[in-house]
């Protein structure tokens, strides 16, 4: 038997990765003003980090206190370029912009992960990744953006590594789960070790 669970978010990638797992999922998105959030976080000074783990716990905490005693997964991800937070583009251009700005580069994907019940937090993670792209042509990024937009609008760093975005990288170090948005493997583990899953 394996706990009733809801995914504060609307991200098909992260339902689908908990469902593989055998895991019972129900979606119900947080409608949180996420912009202007991360601006005032980071007005604060707050890191990458702990920009990551402050919206997923907001998600998952408003989620929580309208269902009573149901375990609440919020996530969230980070682009994390040099202390810099990039968001998802909002116009071709702007993820053209973002590829000149990553291209040949190195930048940290921040996956963050907290379970709320009954408005308490009982577990969070924040994983993370490092993913270094090729030296990228004009040409490409014109081409790729143009072909990807669709997809890409809604992915930090305007990538996804499970469609033509594996190509844009000559190295990636971590967990290809915390990469899609997710630290499926700790999470997995915390449940098990709490008896909500079988081992």
């Amino acid at each position: 038997m394996t706990p009733r669970l809801i995914l504060a978010s609307a991200s098909e990638i992260r339902a689908t990765l908990l469902r593989n797992a055998g895991l019972h999922v129900e979606t119900r998105p947080a409608r949180i003003d996420e912009e202007a959030i991360r601006a005032a976080l980071e007005a604060e000074g707050a890191s990458p980090r702990d920009l990551a783990d402050a919206l997923a716990e907001m998600k998952a905490r408003k989620i929580a206190e309208k269902h009573p005693g149901v375990l609440v997964l919020g996530c969230d991800q980070v682009l994390d370029f040099g202390g810099r937070v990039f968001s998802k583009p909002e116009t071709p251009d702007d993820a053209k912009a973002q590829l000149r700005q990553l291209s040949g580069k190195t930048h940290r994907l921040l996956s963050a992960a907290v379970v709320f019940r009954d408005g308490a937090p009982l577990w969070r993670h924040v994983g993370t990744a490092r993913l270094t792209m090729h030296d990228l042509s004009e040409t490409y990024i014109e081409d790729y953006v143009s072909r990807n937009w669709d997809s890409i609008r809604h992915s930090v760093g305007c990538y996804k590594l499970e469609e033509e975005g594996v190509r844009l990288f000559a190295r990636i170090e971590g967990d290809h789960f915390t990469i899609l948005g997710l630290p499926l493997m700790e999470f997995l583990g915390w449940l098990a070790m709490r008896g909500e899953i079988a081992r």
